[in-house]
């Protein structure tokens, strides 16, 4: 039995319900922890295929931004040999490169809200299926080999515990601070 059809179910799923209408518990948050592995690889695929693309679009706004500093060279050669139709055909050239760059940094300020989107899914993901881990502890079911793409804090709960991001660290030292100021 599929439990998701779609990362977003895995996401917005009430484990607690799946797991009572389940016949049998243990069995279910094993297929549900292996469904959740799967779908976090495919997101973590997706995040690399987006930041591969977010680069190389920035490659190619580097690019032709020194292809602009090529025309703007042979204008201004070309003006100081007198050949004014010239210029004004590489500064038309010039305008072309910027408008191709506009172009391009529109796509590449879009494939980065996109990469930080898939990002942001990935993070819930990994954190649902912490959750899975969780109650697959609590059920009493021993943990499995995990596969490789699953990151290691994720495997149980002592190293979920173990594993504390910088940003969490911060935001406790801030509220330590507000409660005693």
């Amino acid at each position: 039995m599929s439990y998701f059809s779609r990362l977003t179910d895995i996401v917005t799923c009430n484990l607690t319900h799946l797991l009572e209408q389940a016949e049998d518990p243990q069995a279910a948050i094993l297929e549900i922890i292996q469904e959740m592995q799967e779908g976090l690889t495919g997101a973590q695929r997706s995040v690399n295929t987006a930041r591969h693309s977010e680069d190389h679009l920035r490659e190619q706004i580097d690019s032709h931004r020194s292809q602009i500093d090529v025309w703007m060279t042979k204008v201004k050669e070309q003006l100081q040999a007198g050949a004014d139709a010239d210029a004004r055909q590489s500064l038309l050239r010039k305008r072309e490169v910027e408008d191709l760059i506009a172009g391009l940094a529109q796509q590449h300020d879009a494939a980065i809200k996109y990469r930080e989107h898939l990002s942001t899914m990935q993070k819930a993901l990994e954190a649902r299926l912490a959750e899975a881990i969780r109650r697959r502890e609590s059920l009493g079911v021993p943990a499995t080999d995990a596969p490789s793409n699953v990151p290691d804090y994720l495997l149980d709960r002592q190293s979920i515990t173990k594993h504390v991001d910088h940003d969490v660290e911060a935001e406790l030292a801030r509220l330590k601070k507000e409660l005693t100021s």
